[in-house]
């Protein structure tokens, strides 16, 4: 195992397992260093509620794409071969990440037969590299790179599964791969834009037809870093082994109209190749106090009203697809300490409604350890959000996450761990979905 997949591996574990009780009250102070980190895989400390080429411009007359699986109806509704359709997937983060390490890794195809057999409809994951220097195959053998994501598109289609692919995960990845400071998310003339919109003409069109290729996401919670009066203690690490910048300053913190404007040029880069396909950003819900901090640097809690306003702020057109992420400690908003799954998911299909956009839980789960309650809570918790997902009429959304061993005291959930009762859950979910349409 390569030192940068340990790295975010035991930043993830240590994370969950060890920081939660240091990270009480972060979305009120601030995370700390390690939240970040663990922020950039999947469960951040945030959702846990503690607080070139010039850009494309919109092709409005392309064809509808053949190989589209969904698309997302003027209404917000997901339609499926052109019905509405609703659905549960999960999130398999690393199951292309190990054929970048190594071709000969295919243990991740086994796992798609375990999600298969469970009937799991689509799988959300990392299409690319974490660390810079997982980059590198891209940079210096594109055939090579292509082959073996090929063989993953190929091997997911094989067994019906469909993919949402997430082309830039971590959002201080790119700037150092380019060697630009993270803020140049927020340049569209600048070399972190120009290679986004590289890669995205190339992995887009290159599956243009591929009908497994179900939607296109920018990547996972850039939005959390934006506008942190403490920026400076949260700024992307620097470690040479793994290819980061051999330093960092304040050109490294992101702002609200950053964010925005990368997911806006990301969403015109896709729509420039793919007009159908549904186009998201990965974001998580907004922090508590995302309207405070973006308008004046304070963690004074939002109202509802400015909890929708940021929501479809951070989802520019031509995004249709609104991504929030879903966890126990998210029903700490709004002044309440104990606000329901399903309150906070009729606020984000409100704001979906009226945006003309679909929404999609791109992430949810509860972790299991001792520390949050053990088993039974984690199982009281996931049942409850699966219910507040049927009831509220959330088209699409994915659990947290499947065969991440760095996880396996927290959230994982495989075949052979405790927590795989999870996957019968899912299956009987969209037993029930599938009946109402």
């Amino acid at each position: 195992m390569k030192r940068g997949r340990r790295i975010w591996l035991v930043l993830l574990g240590c994370g969950v397992i060890g920081l939660i009780a240091a990270l009480i009250g972060w979305r009120d102070h601030g995370p700390d260093y390690r939240g970040r980190s663990n922020a950039i895989i999947g469960f951040a400390p945030e959702a846990m509620g503690k607080e070139s080429q010039p850009g494309r411009e919109i092709s409005m007359g392309l064809p509808p794409s053949p190989g589209a699986s969904i698309v997302v109806a003027p209404d917000g509704v997901i339609l499926k071969d052109g019905k509405a359709w609703r659905g549960i997937g999960i999130n398999y983060f690393s199951a292309f990440n190990r054929l970048i390490e190594s071709g000969d890794d295919t243990s991740s195809f086994s796992g798609l037969d375990v999600l298969a057999k469970h009937k799991i409809p689509f799988i959300r994951f990392a299409c690319c590299g974490f660390w810079p220097n997982e980059w590198s195959l891209y940079r210096t053998n594109k055939v090579e790179y292509f082959r073996r994501m090929d063989r993953f598109v190929a091997e997911a289609r094989k067994r019906n599964i469909g993919l949402i692919p997430s082309l830039f995960w971590y959002d201080g990845c790119i700037p150092d791969v380019v060697g630009e400071p993270r803020n140049q998310w927020g340049n569209p003339k600048s070399k972190t834009i120009a290679f986004m919109r590289q890669y995205v003409n190339e992995v887009v069109g290159r599956y243009l037809h591929e009908p497994a290729i179900w939607a296109w996401e920018l990547g996972n919670e850039y939005s959390l870093g934006a506008d942190l009066p403490n920026a400076a203690e949260h700024r992307p690490p620097v470690d040479h082994d793994l290819g980061t910048a051999a330093a960092r300053s304040a050109e490294d913190d992101l702002t609200h109209e950053m964010v925005v404007t990368a997911c806006a040029e990301f969403a015109r880069a896709v729509r420039a190749l793919d007009s159908t396909r549904p186009i998201t950003t990965g974001h998580s819900l907004p922090r508590r106090a995302a309207e405070h901090l973006r308008r004046e640097k304070t963690w004074t809690q939002d109202s509802p009203e400015e909890f929708e306003r940021n929501l479809l702020d951070v989802t520019p057109l031509p995004c249709d697809l609104i991504s929030v992420h879903l966890y126990p400690f998210d029903k700490e908003r709004f002044n309440a300490k104990d606000t329901p799954y399903t309150q906070t998911m009729r606020y984000c299909m409100e704001a979906a409604r009226r945006g003309g956009k679909a929404l999609f839980v791109g992430e949810f789960g509860a972790p299991d350890s001792q520390k949050d309650g053990g088993p039974e809570a984690a199982r009281k918790n996931i049942l409850e959000m699966i219910a507040a997902l049927e009831s509220t009429g959330v088209p699409l959304a994915a659990l947290w996450n499947f065969d991440l061993t760095g996880q396996d005291s927290s959230l994982n959930v495989a075949a052979d761990h405790p927590q795989n009762w999870v996957l019968d859950e899912l299956q009987h979910a969209n037993e029930r979905l599938q009946r109402q349409h």
